[in-house]
C-alpha cells in the first residue's frame, strides 16, 4: 500500500482515557510505524469528541462550564499519548473552528440534496447513549449498553434519510470482504442490515433542551446530533473538500475502533459519506472488550485500568507489547496484573532477554566482544534463516490484516527457534574444540536474526528496538528500512563491529506484594511455633550466590548408578556441569527442560572423576525427592534471595 491513513474514534470527554483508550491508540500508533517500515506515507489521527448531553452533565457536575470542563479532558488524552510512545500526526476537537465550519457544510450537502427531512417523533432516548431506541432495540424495556429504562421523548427534529441507502450499503459489504473486519463484525452488520428496513436517523436536538453542539446551517433553533457532527472529524481533520490532505489519504481510510461503536462506524458513516457524494472508507477495524475481573470497564464497579500507573510500574514498551499480545484483535481479553506480569516474563524476560543476553555475552567471550566473520554455513543455519524467513512473512501478514498479537506469535517462533539454535550447536563446545570457524558461522546466524527481529519490532516497542539495534552495534534509520526487503536480506550486520558486553533491556518483574488483610475477630489463634531452628550468621548466609537454571541434558555418571552429570544454563556464556544424587529419583530423559535451583558458587570438584561445578538444591518428601523450583519459568541466571 503506497499510502495509510489510520484513525482512532475521538474519545468522548465524558471521563478521562483509560485501558480500552491505551490500547485502540496503541494499535493506530504500532500499525502507523509498521506501514512506514512497509514503504508507505502514513497519516495518524486521533482526537477527542466534546459534545452532546453527557457533557453538559458531567461538566456541571463538576461545576464547570462544558467548553472549561471539555478543555480539561481533552488535554489529558492529548498528554498521556507522548507518555505511551505514541507519535500521532493530528490531535482533532470537535470544538476546534475547522472542524465546525466542515460539519455545516456537509450538513447543508446533504440538506440540498433533499436527504435531510423536518419531522416529528416519539421515541425511547438514552441519555448515556444520546440516542433514540425502538422497542424492538431494547432489551426488556431498558437500553442495552446501560440497562437503564430511557425517557420517551416526543419531538420535532431533523432526520437524515439513510434508510434510502440500506440497499446500497449491503451490496457494498458484500461486495468488499474487508470493508469491517474481523469477519464476525462484517457479519453482525449484514444481520442488522438484512434483518428489517433501515430506519432514518434523527440528526438534531432541539436547543429547548441541549445548546452545546454545532448549529444546523439551515436551522439555528436545533444543533446537530453528536454523532452526525463526531463522525465528520475523519474529513475535517484532512481538509475537505480541497485540502491536499483529503485527496493524498482519504482513499486510503482504516478506521480502527471498540465494537460498542460498531453500528455507528459501519451503518451511519458509510451512509452519510453517500449521501455526501464521498466514496466509503477502506476498511472499519473492530476490536473488542478489554475486561477486568471478567466484567466490561467501568467506573460504577470500579475496575477501570489507568494505563499510566501500569507504565510506572512495569514501563512502556512493556505495556504496549502485553495489549498488543494478549489481545486478538476482534475478540475480548481478560485484563489483570497477574497476566501481564506472566507474559512479560515469560515472553521478554525469558524468551526475547535470554536470547540477547547469552548471545551478546558468548561474542565477548570468544570473539572480544566483535562480530565474527561468518564461514560456510551448515544444515542448521539454513534451517534456522528458514524459519527465520517463515516467522518474518507472518508478523507482516497479520500485522498487515490488524492482527498485532498473531503477528508477534509468529514472530516469537523466530525467537525460540534462536534459544533452541544455541543449544543445539553449543557454541561453547565449539569454543572447548578450537573449531572458531564454525564458531563464527553461528555467532554470526544468531547476532544477524536479532537484528531481524529488533527491526520488525520497532513499531510494538520502539524504543526497546532502538537499544537492541544499539546493542548490536548498529542506529535505527526509520527511512532506510524496508520490511519486505528484510526477508531476504543477509550480511546488514559488518564483521568487525563492536556490540554491547550484555543485555539487560528486559528484567524479570514481580507483583507487588498485597496490601495484608486484617484478621476477623473470632479467628483462630496461631498454632504454637516450633522449636527454632539452629541460627547462622546473616553474613554466612551472604556468601552464598544461589541461581535458578534450566537443564539441557542429563546422563547417568559412567561410574555411579546414584549420580547424574547434569549441564544446567545459568545464563551464562555456556553451561554448568553439576554431578548430584538424584539418579534414584529422576530419570535422565524427565529432566531436560526443567528448572532447578542450584548453589553457584561452590568451589568446583571432581566426583567420581566427572567435574562438578555447583549443587543441585532438592527436597525430601515422604514420597521420594522434589527438585526445588520457581512456580512459573524465569530466565536462566536468576538469583535467590
Amino acid at each position: 500500500m503506497e499510502r495509510f491513513f489510520v484513525s482512532t474514534p475521538i474519545y468522548y470527554v465524558n471521563a478521562k482515557p483509560h485501558l480500552g483508550h491505551a490500547y485502540t491508540t496503541v494499535v493506530a500508533d504500532t500499525l502507523t510505524r509498521f506501514n512506514l517500515l512497509m514503504g508507505a506515507q502514513t497519516y495518524f489521527l486521533t482526537g477527542t469528541d466534546e459534545h452532546g448531553d453527557k457533557i453538559v452533565k458531567a461538566a456541571a457536575a463538576s461545576g464547570q462550564s462544558p467548553k472549561e470542563y471539555a478543555d480539561h479532558i481533552s488535554s489529558l488524552f492529548r498528554d498521556l499519548w507522548p507518555k505511551l510512545g505514541i507519535a500521532n500526526d493530528q490531535f482533532i476537537r470537535t470544538t476546534d473552528p475547522k472542524h465546525v465550519k466542515v460539519v455545516q457544510e456537509v450538513l447543508q450537502k446533504v440538506y440540498d440534496a433533499g436527504d435531510i427531512y423536518f419531522g416529528e417523533y416519539g421515541g425511547h432516548y438514552c441519555f448515556g447513549c444520546e440516542r433514540f431506541y425502538t422497542e424492538k432495540e431494547l432489551v426488556d424495556g431498558l437500553c442495552p449498553d446501560h440497562q437503564t429504562k430511557p425517557e420517551y421523548i416526543a419531538e420535532k427534529n431533523y432526520f437524515f434519510r439513510m434508510s434510502k441507502y440500506q440497499g446500497w450499503l449491503i451490496e457494498h459489504i458484500k461486495a468488499n470482504p474487508d470493508f469491517i473486519r474481523p469477519r464476525q463484525y462484517r457479519n453482525e452488520v449484514l444481520s442488522l442490515l438484512e434483518s428489517g428496513a433501515l430506519e432514518d436517523l434523527c440528526i438534531s436536538r432541539p436547543k429547548s433542551r441541549l445548546t452545546w453542539g454545532i448549529d444546523l446551517p439551515f436551522d439555528s433553533n436545533y444543533v446537530c446530533y453528536v454523532w452526525f457532527d463526531a463522525l465528520i472529524n475523519y474529513l475535517s481533520a484532512l481538509g475537505w473538500p480541497r485540502g491536499e490532505k483529503f485527496k493524498k489519504f482519504w482513499p486510503f481510510a482504516n478506521h480502527i475502533v471498540a465494537k460498542d461503536i460498531l453500528k455507528p462506524h459501519a451503518i451511519f458513516w458509510p451512509t452519510m459519506l453517500k449521501a455526501a457524494g464521498l466514496t466509503p472508507y477502506l476498511s472499519l477495524n473492530v476490536h473488542g472488550y478489554w475486561l477486568v475481573r471478567e466484567a466490561k470497564m467501568s467506573k460504577s464497579l470500579g475496575n477501570v485500568i489507568e494505563p499510566l500507573k501500569m507504565v510506572d510500574a512495569y514501563g512502556v514498551d512493556a505495556f504496549r507489547y502485553f495489549l498488543l499480545r494478549e489481545m486478538v484483535f476482534g475478540s475480548d481479553a481478560a485484563f489483570s496484573e497477574e497476566a501481564l506480569v506472566g507474559r512479560l516474563n515469560a515472553d521478554l524476560a525469558n524468551d526475547l532477554g535470554n536470547l540477547f543476553n547469552r548471545s551478546l555475552s558468548m561474542c565477548h567471550k570468544y570473539f572480544g566482544g566483535k562480530i565474527p566473520t561468518p564461514q560456510e554455513e551448515g544444515p542448521e543455519d539454513a534451517e534456522i534463516k528458514r524459519l527465520g524467513r517463515e516467522a518474518m512473512e507472518k508478523f507482516q501478514r497479520h500485522f498487515e490484516e490488524f492482527q498485532c498479537s498473531r503477528g508477534l506469535e509468529g514472530l516469537w517462533e523466530m525467537v525460540r527457534g534462536l534459544n533452541k539454535y544455541i543449544d543445539s550447536t553449543a557454541p561453547w563446545t565449539l569454543f572447548k574444540n578450537k573449531n572458531m570457524a564454525r564458531l563464527s558461522t553461528v555467532m554470526y546466524v544468531l547476532l544477524e536474526n536479532m537484528r531481524k527481529i529488533a527491526v520488525h519490532l520497532w513499531p510494538v516497542m520502539p524504543a526497546s528496538a532502538e537499544r537492541m539495534l544499539a546493542q548490536l552495534g548498529m542506529t535505527f534509520d526509520k527511512e532506510k528500512v524496508y520490511l519486505p526487503k528484510e526477508l531476504d536480506a543477509w550480511g546488514i550486520l559488518d564483521s568487525g563491529s563492536q556490540v554491547a558486553e550484555s543485555s539487560n533491556l528486559f528484567p524479570r518483574v514481580e507483583l507487588p506484594e498485597p496490601a495484608p488483610t486484617p484478621k476477623p475477630e473470632g479467628a483462630p489463634k496461631p498454632a504454637p511455633k516450633a522449636e527454632p531452628l539452629a541460627e547462622a550468621e546473616f553474613e554466612d548466609f551472604q556468601k552464598l550466590d544461589i541461581r535458578v537454571g534450566t537443564v539441557l541434558e542429563a546422563l547417568r555418571h559412567p561410574d555411579a548408578d546414584k549420580l547424574l552429570v547434569v549441564r544446567v544454563d545459568l545464563g551464562e556464556a555456556e553451561p554448568r556441569q553439576i554431578v548430584s544424587g538424584i539418579a534414584e529419583f529422576f530419570k535422565p530423559e524427565e529432566l531436560p527442560g526443567r528448572q532447578v535451583v542450584v548453589v553457584a558458587n561452590l568451589k568446583p570438584r571432581k566426583i567420581r572423576k566427572q567435574l562438578s561445578q555447583g549443587m543441585i538444591l532438592t527436597v525430601k518428601t515422604e514420597s521420594g525427592m522434589e527438585l526445588l523450583s520457581t512456580r512459573g519459568e524465569v530466565p536462566g541466571g536468576s538469583r535467590v534471595s
